[in-house]
């Protein structure tokens, strides 16, 4: 099931706004935050239009965590963070997704909870390439 209107559903445009995919993982999909505050912020989005995650099988719903922990770890291994926060928030755009932020100790929001959208690091295209191709090597 998809929704035409959902980034993570078709990509594209509405999801250049605010990501870029980095590749299918087994039951979602893997995707940079554009807004890099907290260097190596992911968005591992479950492969359909699903709300919640009590709409999805047993087996799925271990995959999807299986797929959160498989970019954790990569997360970890190529960004060195303190601890990585996990966010599943959805009021709005009612699709499965959890965030990983990694957080740094005496960096930006160390201690409290991190922002959704903060508008303050971007990078060039060069720079979001080189990082997807790091957490790629490390999947």
């Amino acid at each position: 099931m998809k929704d035409c209107n959902c980034g993570y559903c078709v990509g594209g445009e509405p999801l250049a706004k605010f990501g870029i995919k980095i590749c299918d993982l087994e039951v979602s999909q893997l995707i940079l935050f554009k807004e890099q505050s907290h260097p190596g912020r992911c968005i591992v989005a479950y492969k359909d239009h699903i709300s919640e995650i009590v709409d999805i099988s047993d087996a799925d719903r271990n995959a999807f965590f299986a797929d959160v922990n498989r970019a954790a770890k990569a997360i970890h291994k190529v960004f060195n963070p303190d601890k990585v926060n996990y966010g599943a928030y959805g009021d709005t755009g009612c699709h499965l997704h959890m965030h990983l932020v990694p957080k740094y100790k005496d960096e930006f929001e160390w201690g409290g909870v991190f922002e959704m959208n903060p508008q303050k690091v971007f990078l060039s295209d060069a720079e979001y390439d080189e990082m997807i191709e790091k957490i790629k090597a490390a999947l």
